[in-house]
């Protein structure tokens, strides 16, 4: 078996951070421009250009008319062009150079497009939405790529400065043997590149999960929030990956058609294997957050509740303390009230004199005071 065939599933992420790289590719520090200058050239946006024969470079042509010329040549080379934040101007000269169709040339200006796979006569145009996971703030960062792949040409326009493309370049240009199979190998690296590049994102994603989870369990007033966060994230995850098995599915049914390379299906299948894992992890991770949520909302129900039957708990016990000081306060006054009248010392008030008055008073007091203690015990407020 060539040696190639297994370094073609070599992840791009496992390549050294030691990689020969050129030191003048741009691709790894250029900053995105503003605003659209009509004056400026298309080559200004070009981060990296190259032309090969057989899986190998053999020049960098100047311009892109130089090297749409140089692929008239005889020996099938292939013309590999990157560009990055191109303006209007700049994309229009490159479609007139490369004979690109109107539409695809539009949905690559406007941008914010949807993942897609669309044929124009020979060309394909894709477009794919790859992300990375931001650890600092526990985000992910969605980007957008746009591929044009003709007979003899690849076309690559970033409208983000993360990720770069640098490492699937240094990954073909190790491996001329599966460079050599065309543009189908590099938008099979590409997809490659994307799909992989989503493994640290569910990872991120998947953590965020659990922390929440925990959260929700200990109660934290924050969860709430970092939920209906987190939920939109992976939305918009879901959103860039989810149409992955129509690009791939796409190639699939053109197999034949267009007479792919059977290496070349065996590879884009396996990339049809890992966009399937990575879609219904996402899913997965929404259902889970809905359930989350769900749970949290049931919790929060169950603290309030609980919450309410203590505090009604302190009201009743509240109302029994009330109602034992109101009866003792009633049993006090009774005598309180004989006492006071007949401690007004008027000369014509009845039993003033008497000499039974104090002893009948005592009795009075003694039996209103029972009689309310035998009325309120019965009422359980004693």
């Amino acid at each position: 078996m060539p040696n190639w065939r297994n370094r073609a599933f070599r992840s791009t992420a496992a390549l050294p951070a030691s990689a020969s790289s050129r030191d003048d590719a741009p691709e790894r520090i250029l900053q995105p421009r503003r605003g659209d200058q009509d004056d400026v050239p298309v080559e200004e946006s070009v981060v990296e250009k190259a032309v090969y024969c057989n899986g190998h470079r053999v020049e960098a042509p100047k311009s892109l008319r130089e090297a749409m010329h140089r692929l008239h040549g005889p020996d099938k080379p292939m013309a590999w062009i990157g560009l990055f934040h191109p303006t209007e101007t700049q994309i229009n000269d490159m479609a007139e150079v490369f004979n690109l169709h109107p539409l695809a040339v539009e949905d690559a200006i406007v941008a914010h497009q949807r993942p897609k796979l669309e044929r124009y006569d020979e060309t394909l145009f894709v477009v794919l939405r790859p992300a990375i996971y931001l650890d600092a703030s526990e985000t992910v960062q969605i980007g957008e790529l746009h591929l044009f792949i003709g007979p003899d040409f690849v076309l690559t326009v970033r409208h983000s400065d993360r990720p770069t493309l640098a490492a699937v370049r240094e990954r073909l240009e190790s491996d001329p043997e599966l460079l050599a199979r065309g543009p189908e190998a590099v938008l099979y690296a590409m997809l490659d590149f994307v799909v992989d590049r989503y493994a640290p994102v569910i990872a991120g994603l998947e953590n965020d999960i659990d922390e929440i989870e925990n959260q929700v369990f200990e109660s934290d007033p924050a969860v709430s929030r970092r939920i209906y966060e987190l939920s939109r994230e992976v939305a918009e995850l879901q959103r860039a990956t989810k149409p992955l098995l129509q690009i791939v599915k796409g190639l699939e049914d053109g197999f034949d058609k267009y007479d792919t390379d059977e290496e070349l299906q065996r590879m884009l299948r396996d990339v049809t294997d890992h966009a399937t894992s990575v879609v219904e992890r996402v899913d997965g991770f929404r259902a889970n957050l809905a359930d989350i949520l769900t749970l949290n909302a049931t919790l929060v129900a169950q603290t309030q509740n609980e919450e309410m039957r203590r505090l009604a708990e302190a009201g009743m016990d509240q109302n029994d303390e009330v109602k034992k000081i109101s009866a003792w306060a009633a049993i006090l006054f009774a005598p309180s009230l004989i006492s006071g009248i007949y401690g007004m010392n008027f000369d014509n008030m009845p039993e003033l004199h008497w000499a039974l008055g104090y002893p009948y008073g005592i009795v009075l007091m003694l039996i209103v005071c029972s009689v309310l203690f035998v009325i309120f015990r019965k009422r359980k407020w004693l």
